[in-house]
């Protein structure tokens, strides 16, 4: 085994795990930093990393660390990363708690809590932006055609509209969504 690559696996999703505030796709601007600086994983990847989080049961961010670090170091890897990501999460939690007793009706606490949801919004934010560039946009197509109507990766934009126009008027699980997205996805080589 590795140790170095192992260290850094866990440092690079401890950090992760640290500032991700906001849950699951708040790691996903990380994740793509760390894509970029590592080369452990492609922009494409992560869309897949996404869909089968989504898909699967457990925390997204948690499914992601452990697919990257099994990809990179086995299963040894996987649990390495996600004891990265979740253990800082453990570790504010239990000081947090500490804390909470005493500070619990404070107005400080109170606004730094406040404070923290526009932060935890914005990576949310962004990582949705980034999925759906990801989804709906085929620059590398474009930038090699130029041609604007393969920008667009239209199959993908209609099932897109179709689940969203579908969530909007039948009230059924997530679930059905995602498997229905799935079989498309394969019939149709999405």
């Amino acid at each position: 085994m590795d140790i170095l690559l192992a260290l850094r696996l866990f440092a690079e999703f401890f950090k992760t795990g640290l500032f991700a505030v906001g849950g699951g796709l708040a790691t996903l601007p990380f994740l793509y930093e760390l894509s970029a600086v590592t080369g452990w994983f492609s922009t494409s990847d992560i869309a897949n990393m996404i869909a089968v989080s989504e898909s699967t049961p457990g925390p997204m961010g948690v499914n992601m660390a452990t697919y990257v670090g099994f990809s990179s170091l086995g299963v040894v890897g996987g649990v390495i990363a996600t004891l990265g990501l979740v253990a800082p999460s453990v570790i504010i939690i239990v000081i947090v708690a500490g804390f909470m007793k005493k500070f619990k009706d404070s107005e400080l606490v109170g606004k730094i809590f406040y404070g923290l949801r526009p932060a935890s919004t914005a990576l949310i934010a962004a990582a949705g932006l980034g999925v759906a560039k990801i989804s709906f946009l085929r620059i590398e197509v474009f930038e090699k055609s130029r041609n604007i109507a393969d920008l667009f990766n239209l199959p993908m934009i209609v099932l897109a509209v179709i689940i969203f126009v579908a969530l909007k008027k039948f009230k059924l699980h997530p679930i059905i969504y995602i498997f229905a997205a799935a079989v498309a996805g394969v019939v149709f080589g999405l």
